[in-house]
């Protein structure tokens, strides 16, 4: 029986895809001088719309990278995408960083850099515009990104709120392809 538990695990653990954003170099300033530690940011996802991001710390890489790894794990959250893209635009703000996120027709691919574009390829997104602004700290831009998917809305949910159908508030080139 704790075999099976351990393979379920095992295999649920294989779903997500692992990229890891940023290795940094780390100090502390005590009385005799500087102690040093690595932080490790990590995001995982299933490429389906399910994402998490872990940070670690520790005196070595491989255990930060492990810490990182099993909090970005126990951290994954749902995004509502339609389709290669996201339902509409989304800004996230984080410190001083600033994410914009646009949604693209398809085959424009993803239009984003660093952190920001393995965040949204782990996440399943393919056509993105994005632009990143404010402060370069790869970290709060990671944690931008974030805030700006989270803040996306299914497009079922806020056409009832608006008291609309869903397929008015697709972009047009999705509707276009339902009345193709």
């Amino acid at each position: 029986m704790a075999e099976k538990q351990f393979d379920k695990q095992f295999e649920s653990q294989d779903a997500y895809e692992e990229r890891v954003i940023e290795i940094a170099r780390v100090a502390k300033v005590v009385k005799g001088g500087r102690r040093f530690r690595f932080r490790v940011t990590v995001v995982v996802g299933d490429k389906k719309g399910s994402i998490g991001m872990g940070v670690g710390k520790a005196n070595a890489v491989p255990d930060a990278m492990r810490k990182a790894s099993e909090r970005a794990r126990k951290n994954i959250r749902p995004v509502n995408i339609a389709g290669t893209t996201i339902p509409h635009e989304s800004l996230g703000r984080v410190a001083g960083a600033k994410v914009f996120l646009k949604p693209a027709s398809a085959g424009t691919g993803v239009i984003a850099a660093g952190g920001v574009r393995a965040v949204l390829e782990v996440a399943g997104v393919r056509d993105i515009l994005t632009k990143s602004m404010g402060s370069a700290n790869v970290l709060n831009v990671v944690m931008a990104t974030f805030d700006a998917l989270e803040g996306l809305r299914s497009p079922a949910v806020e056409a009832a709120r608006r008291g609309k159908r869903a397929e008015e508030l697709l972009p047009f080139w999705e509707r276009r392809k339902q009345y193709a």
